[in-house]
């Protein structure tokens, strides 16, 4: 966990982040881990487990989540940082839940909210969008083997020693545990708000209370 010595612990945002380590520190879920850096509580790195029955089966995928001041009453930000054959590295990508749509952001939702709907989008193509990437399937699982020893040089950890397989763990593998989020990219043009959109929102809003 992140040292909180600099920090104000009277911060909603602190508070919220503090809670929110703890809790994914005794999460049992062996589809992620998340947790802040040492030295900086507003950044966290993630590990996503590729979906089974997918070409992304078998699969770590490493990324960053970048918070800003006013969370949880402004959303995060996340951008995946391993070849996987789906996103663009080091790019962020906009749900409905991140910095690009500040209008449909939730205060409940938070960390874990980002991961499930991260990982429920892993395989949607991409339909052109700005900053996605359609590799074939045998390129998708060639870079799914590759992945588990990539290494993040910050955390100094390969993605298969902090995500490693245990199959004692619970796995999220039930579609309702997978919020469906709505999903664009940083750079293409807001859309507006329309009654499906309004619907999504309101799902989500049920399921995440």
């Amino acid at each position: 966990m992140a040292n909180t010595v600099s920090y104000n612990l009277r911060s909603p945002a602190v508070k919220r982040l503090l809670q929110e380590a703890r809790e994914l520190q005794q999460d049992k879920c062996s589809d992620y881990n998340a947790q802040p850096l040492e030295d900086n509580l507003f950044e966290w790195h993630f590990v996503i487990r590729g979906p089974d029955g997918t070409e992304f089966e078998g699969g770590r995928y490493h990324g960053r989540i970048l918070l800003p001041s006013e969370y949880p009453f402004k959303p995060p930000n996340l951008m995946l940082m391993t070849p996987n054959g789906r996103f663009e590295l080091n790019k962020k990508i906009c749900l409905s839940i991140t910095g690009y749509h500040p209008e449909y952001w939730l205060p409940a939702w938070g960390i874990r909210t980002v991961l499930l709907g991260l990982l429920g989008f892993m395989t949607t193509k991409s339909n052109g969008a700005i900053g996605g990437i359609d590799y074939s399937e045998s390129e998708r699982k060639i870079l799914a083997q590759r992945s588990r020893n990539w290494k993040c040089i910050t955390c100094d950890l390969t993605n298969i020693e902090t995500l490693p397989d245990d199959n004692n763990k619970s796995v999220v593998n039930n579609d309702s545990d997978v919020p469906q989020f709505s999903f664009v990219y940083e750079e293409q043009k807001k859309p507006t708000q329309d009654n499906s959109s309004k619907n999504v929102i309101a799902l989500l809003a049920k399921k995440l209370s």
